[in-house]
Formats: structure tokens, C-alpha cells, sequence
């Protein structure tokens, strides 16, 4: 399984990832999000970032890269940093299918990617992935898995994804939506001629969503590789955005909420890599500063207390504005 590379890795940030999403195309809904990207955000100038994150991400010893085929081209610069980089030969790379991006580069698209997990959307999204990345593709997700998905139950789909398996491809899903330790158990249960589906799961977990942990903890003890992202809160913990507790906390340490918000999730004994979705550099760097952060028990007791209902964090989340 290609998460072994990272259990080899020593390096303090093996654990952290990065996501490509705030990247790929030019909107999203992230917090501060309209300054942290050039005002022009042409194809090229977005190419640029995402190399420029790249770089700074695998020099910090990031180790996991991930994409998707709705953020907009993320796979497509994704592949072209590898290519540029042969030396570059240590690294995971996951992406997603599921979801067709629609925005047509534009940020005030009305309607930005469109859900779809029938068997047409993966072949189709599966030979698009595999002429980008090629074998350099180590994970393969089911995008945004909720417990009335048609992923969950389509022996058709299950087959073709087992017969990805089989030829050396890893297949994991992803959650989201306030049902997602639901939509983890059932994926848990799937198995095709008695051996099961899914090596990984991903979902968002933070100081503010933490239903899934229970969950996600037997997803664990079942073998899978937990990634988890979202884990500011898309930006709700991050900067000026975040709760007072979060904000003590990163002050008396002398660092930004945001290392303190990815600290939390680290130390979650089931969690194997974390996602930063950073749009900066500087953004990047501060992330990674959560690999050092060690949070007392009176510190996490404190951000414990800032849990909301999974209903209400997920119907905010749902109206944050695509920047």
C-alpha cells in the first residue's frame, strides 16, 4: 500500500499533506480566500501557485499530494510538477472522481461541479485521471460519499473498482455532509468475493465537526488509512477568523491559529495524514508548524468545547460564498 512510504518518512510534516483545491481553479469557498490568490486568476497564474506550493511543500517533507478531478485542473498541475521533477520519486499522490467540475474557469459560475458516482462518471473520470497522471496515481477516492450514495451499493461499480485494486491501484472514498460516521460504517462493510473495497478513507474532522471520530477510529482498527481534511474549518479557524480559544492558544506559543487547529487534529491517534489547503506559501509554512505544536490536556479540553452540532456546521459550511 503506498501510505507505507510515509510510515518510513522521519521528517516532523510526514503526516501533513497538501491539498489542491483552493488552487485548481479559480473559486472556492475558503475564508480570505479573494486575497490570498492574484488578482488575475488565469490558468497560468494558478499553475504557478500550485508549482510554487509544490516545491515549498516537498522541501518542508510533505509527502502526500492531493487532487481531484472537480478542482478544476489540479491533476493537470499536479503532472506537470512531476514531469518537471523526475527526481521527485518518493511522493503519494491521490485524487478523487465523482464530481465533473462546470465552473468553466470562472469564479462566479452559478453552478461549480456536478455529483455523479455511477459507473458511466468513473470510467469516464478514470481513463481523464489516467491520462494525466498515469502510473503515478498511487489512490483513487470516491468523491463525497453520504449514506444514500449509489457508491455504497452498486456491485457493478464495486467489480471495476476491484479490478482497479487488483492491478495495483489503491481505493479509498471520501465523506462529507452531517451523516458521515454513517456513511464510513457502510463503506466499511463493503466487500467484493469477501475482501474489502476501500484501503483509505477521507473526511473532515476539526475542532469544530468531530462526529466522524468514532467512526473514523474504527475505520483505523480496520486497517484503512484515515486522511482528513477541511481541518480549519475552510478557514473558520484560521487568522482573524478564529474562536478566541483557538487564537490564546496560538498566542502563547507564538505561532497562527491555523497550526494550532491542525495540531488538534494530529494528535487524533487514528489520523494518518492531515490535509493543509493552502493557498500561500506563507499560508503552507504556518501549517506545518502543527507538527511541532504540543497541546497539554487543560489546551485541548479548551478546543474541545468548541464542537457544534454536525446539522449546524454543515448547513454554515453550505452557505460559505465561492470566492
Amino acid at each position: 500500500m503506498p501510505f507505507a512510504r510515509l510510515a518510513s518518512a522521519t521528517t516532523p510534516t510526514c503526516h501533513i499533506g497538501l491539498g489542491l483545491a483552493a488552487v485548481g481553479r479559480p473559486g472556492y469557498i475558503n475564508l480570505g480566500r479573494e486575497s490570498d490568490l492574484p488578482a488575475e486568476r488565469s490558468v497560468e497564474a494558478l499553475r504557478e501557485r500550485s508549482h510554487e506550493l509544490l516545491d515549498a511543500a516537498y522541501a518542508q517533507g510533505v509527502r502526500y499530494f492531493d487532487a481531484a478531478r472537480s478542482y478544476g485542473r489540479s491533476e493537470e498541475f499536479l503532472t506537470d510538477w512531476l514531469r518537471t521533477r523526475p527526481e521527485v520519486d518518493d511522493v503519494v499522490i491521490g485524487s478523487k472522481w465523482g464530481y465533473t467540475y462546470t465552473a468553466g474557469w470562472r469564479a462566479d459560475a452559478e453552478e461549480h461541479e456536478v455529483k455523479d458516482h455511477s459507473v458511466t462518471t468513473y470510467e469516464r473520470q478514470r481513463a481523464e485521471s489516467a491520462e494525466l497522471l498515469g502510473d503515478r496515481l498511487d489512490l483513487y477516492q470516491i468523491h463525497s460519499v453520504t449514506p444514500d450514495s449509489p457508491a455504497l451499493t452498486d456491485k457493478e461499480l464495486h467489480a471495476k473498482l476491484a479490478e482497479a485494486a487488483a492491478q495495483g491501484l489503491t481505493i479509498g472514498f471520501s465523506t462529507s455532509g452531517p451523516a458521515q460516521a454513517d456513511a464510513i460504517r457502510a463503506a466499511l462493510a463493503v466487500t467484493v468475493e469477501g475482501e474489502p473495497l476501500f484501503r483509505t478513507v477521507q473526511a473532515t474532522y476539526n475542532a469544530l465537526e468531530i462526529s466522524a471520530a468514532p467512526a473514523l477510529a474504527e475505520a483505523h482498527a480496520a486497517g484503512l488509512t484515515v486522511i482528513v481534511k477541511e481541518a480549519m474549518a475552510n478557514g473558520r479557524l484560521a487568522g482573524p477568523h478564529a474562536p478566541e480559544a483557538v487564537r490564546a492558544i496560538a498566542e502563547a506559543a507564538e505561532l497562527g491559529a491555523d497550526a494550532v487547529a491542525l495540531a488538534l487534529v494530529l494528535r487524533q491517534p487514528w489520523a494518518g495524514v492531515v490535509l493543509s489547503g493552502a493557498a500561500t506559501v506563507n499560508q503552507l509554512v504556518s501549517n506545518l508548524h502543527a507538527a511541532v505544536v504540543d497541546l497539554d490536556d487543560e489546551q485541548t479540553a479548551r478546543l474541545a468545547t468548541l464542537a457544534e452540532e454536525p446539522g449546524t456546521y454543515w448547513e454554515r459550511r453550505g452557505q460559505l460564498p465561492w470566492h
